[in-house]
């Protein structure tokens, strides 16, 4: 049997990464696990979490899959994937998907692009109907910023252990990416220590790869990769 263990991001949810687990549940037979963080979810209720109870309850839902499956993958988003890579280097996980992780966090230049298309929409009076605005909107306000100081110290401290990473391992970046720079993909890229990995670049996504256009693309690339044997590669 094989498990598949999906980790979010930093106020956010299993829905971040919910079209690529259905896209596995309606493709396969494997048993997938989306998690939700502690003080996450739909409502946020981040006061007073520290950054290890994250890592602590991704490290329980790791080990009980350890425990009834043959074979483990782990697919991390953004802060979920600087979990993923640090799970990576204790447990003997089979392969390991990065999506949009957060080992550098914001990109400046797309960041004001993406606050220009808002401004514009808010003269248009149609901020309403902006993806971005309404995604971000109630997490910046229901975010407190002890937790968000958190997540800076969960970024630091398994940072310098990503290069202990041996696993097969697909980083995939969208480069329109306004949360996570490229730089930080190139980053992953160069540290990771593993002799298969390959690089993935989607062109048209933002910062949640799960959704937009390039969407049939990452599915295809992430079945290619878990199904068979990887070789080093830039997409």
């Amino acid at each position: 049997m094989i498990g598949c263990l999906f980790i979010h991001g930093f106020t956010g949810a299993p829905y971040e990464v919910e079209p690529l687990a259905e896209h596995i549940r309606h493709t396969t037979d494997w048993v997938v696990r989306t998690p939700t963080l502690p003080g996450h979810g739909e409502t946020l209720d981040l006061k007073g979490t520290h950054y290890s109870e994250w890592i602590v309850h991704a490290e329980r839902e790791l080990i009980e899959l350890l425990h009834t499956c043959e074979k483990v993958f782990v697919i991390g988003f953004s802060m979920g994937g600087i979990i993923a890579g640090y799970l990576a280097t204790r447990y003997p996980i089979e392969k390991l998907v990065l999506l949009s992780a957060a080992a550098y966090y914001i990109n400046p230049k797309q960041l004001l692009a993406d606050i220009k298309l808002m401004l514009r929409d808010g003269l248009r009076k149609t901020l309403h109907e902006n993806e971005l605005y309404l995604r971000y909107k109630k997490k910046i306000t229901d975010t407190p910023l002890s937790a968000t100081m958190e997540f800076q110290k969960l970024v630091r401290r398994i940072r310098p252990e990503l290069y202990q990473i041996n696993v097969p391992t697909l980083i995939v970046q969208g480069e329109c990416d306004g949360i996570v720079p490229v730089k930080s993909a190139h980053y992953l890229y160069q540290v990771i220590a593993s002799s298969e990995k390959k690089l993935l670049f989607l062109p048209c996504a933002k910062h949640h790869v799960c959704y937009g256009e390039d969407q049939e693309r990452l599915f295809k690339e992430v079945d290619s990769f878990l199904h068979e044997t990887s070789k080093e590669c830039i997409y």
